[in-house]
């Protein structure tokens, strides 16, 4: 199978141009490519794994990457897939978060000798002089056509800003001028980034009657149709600041029945084979398709060893038992009345409950867990006896759950 076969295989190509042509460069390893990651938070997430991963897939079949970093671009935002206007950022904050993408991105892509190129569009985009942008690139963009392009038409009922109405111009200007430094004939990103992906290959064809070719990755989404890589709290970070080991497998562990074996596909390295035997398994060895899932990927951001004791965490928090690394909220003796403190108080202090009414509904709808065992009184205290050492394991309902110690 070639590296091609195996990404629509996978299920991770959703559209491309020229396929014939972008597949025998793909397959032949003779690719350069780019994929762009705008600088808008201080750490990736799981929106740009699938991406991380599409690179490193094509890096390892000998193809060139170009990770492209936005600080030039994340001055405007992207209007793609937004119901408003990106919150603007300052050139500190962009600076600092591309920073550390920097230092992510090497955990998947092999970036010594000259295997892959790190670049920031600022590099480019901030010089530029904008009545010669206009007149050398601007001139080869049609308004009309750019309207008809589903980021703007998306956003014109509620208003488009003529700020983000140059994105696409600036995305496409990245495209050719990776094209002119690099020989970059290629530009993958998600489905979403089709309008502004194919303006690049546009306007390297019109400047300098070159073919270039995109691909863009199907989104991840799951069996509702939403994006995945969300909770309740915000976004799934790679980040171990940011989002635990621990909370990183967790969010595998507990995808829905529907969704492990397409993530298996599309984000793991398993072998289709073994994942193909693994789908064949009977209905009640789910759970262990997503242990599985959710180590290959905790393995692939956060280290083998990382991964095992996030494993090992999330069997201890099945079976009722303790673990260090679980998330912890340490609480003191000032928080004890008596020398000991209810489980409303503990629901609140550990962030489980964000009131003390919602704690209190909780518990009396039997939604609590105290190390595996129902809690259906209110009133039910701790002591600082059951708080030493190993601490206890609250549980709210089937996914959130804190360990509690006192220190």
């Amino acid at each position: 199978m070639t590296i091609y076969e195996e990404l629509v295989a996978r299920g991770l190509v959703a559209q491309v141009t020229d396929e014939d042509e972008l597949k025998e460069l793909i397959n032949a390893g003779k690719a350069v490519f780019y994929i762009g990651f705008d600088a808008t938070a201080d750490s990736l997430h799981v929106g740009h794994f699938m991406a991380l991963c599409l690179m490193k897939r094509l890096q390892m079949a000998g193809n060139k990457p170009i990770a492209l970093i936005g600080g030039g671009t994340t001055m405007v935002g992207d209007p793609s897939g937004r119901t408003d206007m990106r919150q603007m950022m300052t050139p500190e904050q962009i600076n600092h978060n591309c920073e550390c993408f920097k230092k992510q991105m090497s955990k998947f892509i092999d970036f010594s000798d000259d295997k892959a190129i790190l670049v920031n569009n600022a590099d480019w985009l901030m010089g530029l002089n904008y009545v010669e942008l206009l007149r050398e690139v601007g001139s080869h963009f049609s308004v009309n056509r750019m309207l008809t392009a589903e980021c703007y038409k998306n956003r014109m009922e509620r208003g488009l800003s003529f700020l983000e109405f140059n994105y696409m111009i600036m995305q496409a200007f990245d495209f050719y001028t990776l094209y002119q430094k690099y020989g970059c004939q290629m530009q993958l990103g998600g489905n979403d980034q089709w309008s502004n992906m194919l303006a690049g290959t546009d306007l390297i064809r019109r400047k300098l009657g070159e073919n270039a070719y995109a691909l863009t990755i199907t989104l991840l989404l799951n069996s509702e149709g939403n994006k995945m890589g969300k909770t309740a709290s915000g976004a799934v970070w790679l980040d171990p600041n940011k989002t635990s080991p621990f909370e990183f497998y967790q969010y595998w562990r507990n995808v829905a029945d529907a969704d492990v074996f397409k993530c298996m596909r599309m984000l793991t390295f398993l072998p289709l084979e073994e994942i193909e035997a693994i789908e064949k398994w009977e209905d009640n060895r789910i759970n262990e398709a997503k242990e599985i899932l959710a180590f290959e990927l905790t393995k692939l951001v956060h280290s083998e060893e990382e991964a095992t004791k996030a494993q090992e965490s999330s069997r201890a928090l099945f079976t009722g038992g303790a673990s260090e690394h679980m998330p912890t909220t340490e609480i003191s003796e000032e928080d004890l009345t008596d020398g000991a403190i209810d489980i409303i108080s503990l629901l609140v202090k550990s962030e489980l409950a964000p009131t003390r009414s919602e704690g209190r509904r909780n518990v009396e709808q039997g939604g609590v867990t105290v190390d595996g065992e129902k809690v259906t009184d209110f009133k039910a205290v701790f002591t600082k006896e059951a708080l030493a050492g190993d601490g206890i394991v609250i549980k709210r309902g089937k996914k959130k759950f804190k360990r509690v110690i006192l220190k």
